[in-house]
């Protein structure tokens, strides 16, 4: 029975160890520029999982821009009365979150297209407090144009200490201002990680936790995916729950290019927030 009890000991601790993530978030502050306002409503569950991460880490004081809908640009496949829906859908996902989850009072979350003169500048000031040992990451989580102008109005030896992760080049070209390519050229170091719709954009059912879990967090987290897998205005998110964005952020907690976790998964996502919790 020793033997037994022994053995189902040392299986729990390889199985935890295995599925927590350490957080170990590098040096510097981070910076969110995501969209939602486009065709693809995934940005809802990304931004509830974004700041909850960021908030279970212990690391939301490091947040220093958060912005959503950063298509500037509207396209013809959405009309007005959805793009105006989305808007504010977006800033309920952040507002929201941040409100339950608590930690982000030092955060206003701007709306790109609506209020686009105070992100460029709330940004461009995110960069100029940049240094070698306080270097600005910026997680792309949408189209590159915001970033863009906040890079154009920034100082040049600033630009050094931006670091821009990326997992998709659809949001990288996707700018009706700047490409990839005019981004690199401001001199910025590239951080790319693998698509993270792979194992972040998921059957509905993998998010069954969060949907019947007692604490309003976690299922005001799981009710804003939902809103994306019932959104009407696309067709390729019925059935999934996706906060394929998201996956930038835990790749940053988690250690960013000193061992962060590259292709992050619903459990990894999972542990950090019930163990949060638990605390």
């Amino acid at each position: 029975m020793r033997k037994h009890t022994l053995f189902l000991a040392i299986a729990f601790t390889i199985s935890f160890a295995i599925h927590s993530q350490a957080i170990k978030a590098p040096l510097g502050r981070i910076a969110i520029v995501a969209d939602g306002n486009s065709p693809d409503p995934d940005d809802l569950g990304g931004t509830a999982v974004s700041l909850a991460l960021l908030r279970a880490a212990g690391l939301e004081d490091r947040l220093v821009h958060y912005s959503h809908s950063c298509d500037l640009v509207v396209l013809h496949r959405i009309s007005a009365a959805a793009e105006k829906e989305r808007h504010a859908m977006m800033q309920t996902a952040c507002d929201g979150t941040a409100r339950r989850w608590g930690g982000f009072e030092h955060i206003t979350f701007l709306d790109a297209k609506w209020q686009t003169d105070q992100t460029i500048k709330d940004l461009r000031k995110a960069i100029e407090m940049s240094t070698e040992k306080d270097p600005l990451w910026i997680v792309e989580a949408g189209e590159p144009d915001i970033i863009g102008f906040a890079l154009a109005a920034s100082s040049e030896e600033k630009r050094k200490y931006v670091k821009i992760i990326t997992h998709h080049p659809a949001n990288d070209n996707a700018g009706d201002f700047y490409k990839w390519q005019d981004i690199l050229d401001f001199g910025i170091e590239e951080v790319r990680i693998p698509d993270q719709n792979i194992k972040l954009k998921v059957e509905e059912s993998q998010w069954n936790w969060a949907m019947d879990h007692s604490d309003s967090r976690i299922q005001f987290i799981w009710l804003m995916g939902k809103m994306a897998e019932i959104d009407n205005v696309v067709k390729f998110q019925k059935g999934k729950w996706d906060c394929s964005d998201a996956g930038m952020v835990l790749y940053w907690i988690t250690g960013a290019t000193n061992g962060g976790l590259r292709q992050g998964e619903v459990k990894d996502v999972k542990s950090i927030l019930l163990k949060s919790l638990e605390k």
